[in-house]
């Protein structure tokens, strides 16, 4: 390690203004004291075991994943920019979330027209074929369905696109994100992708209606399963005192015990010993959940009153 000189301390030392002979007489016993050889060479002891120590530490501490930085880089940035994006107006946020989605959209579309494209270049029509106004209109819609990768870009960016635009701006307008939003946008989506893929029979604006009613049934549906997934089972509102009960003890395998004895969040005031052997909870638990009770004042006055 590089050892600064002592003249170089010396030399950095700023002089304060000196007033009077005795505040110089103090000063210079004060700057001798710091500068003394003895001091000099105790910092530099001082530095030399704190440059070991961090030598020491980094060497303990586990390397850096390289995914999870790239992770946490990347919702950083995505936080970011959803900051930014609240902060624009309607039309620039619509603009932008259409474009990005769209983008991601054909990407998607490219992907699925590469696995596609031979089965598209097999639904042409026999060379000399009459094909009736239906059969073609059948042969076109499935011409839509499997085209190559070109094709199915422009179908996916036209379908996400549109639905992230309309949401966006049902969001923004109404305040929040519900299924009647959700159903305007698959709407929108469902008769644009009609509209441009050229998929159904002569009639492109009763073909329209009908593909956006398909879409906005089909995620209106959707919407509502998510939704009754997502939503914790009624009993657990009964339970959620007791289940921060347990987790803060570690028991929380005990959870089940307590909803097969219908232990709620209201009987922990009167809990007793024999109530928690009747749900097959060890001695060891029941100790541990007891005490808890005893401890907790708003248990304890509860079981009072």
């Amino acid at each position: 390690m590089h050892r600064a000189s002592p003249c170089r301390c010396l030399s950095t030392i700023r002089q304060p203004p000196l007033k009077s002979p005795a505040a110089s007489s103090a000063f210079l016993r004060q700057h001798r004291r710091q500068t003394s050889p003895s001091s000099v060479a105790k910092s530099l002891r001082e530095m030399e075991e704190q440059g070991r120590h961090g030598v020491i530490v980094s060497k303990l501490l586990p390397p850096n994943n390289p995914i999870e930085q790239l992770q946490s880089r990347y919702k950083e940035i995505e936080a970011g920019f959803k900051d930014w994006l609240s902060k624009q107006s309607l039309p620039v946020e619509a603009a932008v979330v259409t474009a990005t989605s769209s983008a991601q959209g054909a990407a998607i579309g490219a992907i699925m027209g590469t696995l596609t494209n031979d089965v598209s270049t097999s639904l042409g029509p026999p060379p000399g074929a009459n094909l009736n106004p239906q059969a073609m209109a059948s042969l076109k819609q499935a011409q839509a369905l499997s085209g190559g990768p070109l094709i199915q870009a422009r179908n996916f960016a036209v379908m996400t696109g549109v639905n992230a635009g309309i949401s966006c701006v049902m969001k923004r307008l109404r305040g929040k994100e519900d299924v009647q939003s959700s159903v305007v946008a698959a709407f929108g989506s469902g008769a644009m992708f009609s509209l441009v893929s050229g998929m159904g029979g002569p009639n492109q604006a009763a073909n329209a209606v009908t593909s956006g009613l398909f879409f906005a049934l089909v995620q209106g549906g959707l919407f509502k399963l998510g939704q009754k997934f997502s939503q914790p089972p009624v009993e657990d509102v009964y339970y959620s005192r007791t289940r921060g009960m347990l987790t803060s003890l570690g028991l929380q395998n005990y959870e089940k015990n307590f909803k097969k004895g219908l232990l709620t969040d209201t009987t922990l005031p009167l809990l007793t010993d024999s109530a928690l052997r009747d749900v097959n909870i060890p001695p060891g638990p029941r100790l541990l959940i007891l005490d808890h009770i005893q401890r907790d004042p708003q248990l304890k006055g509860a079981r009072k009153l």
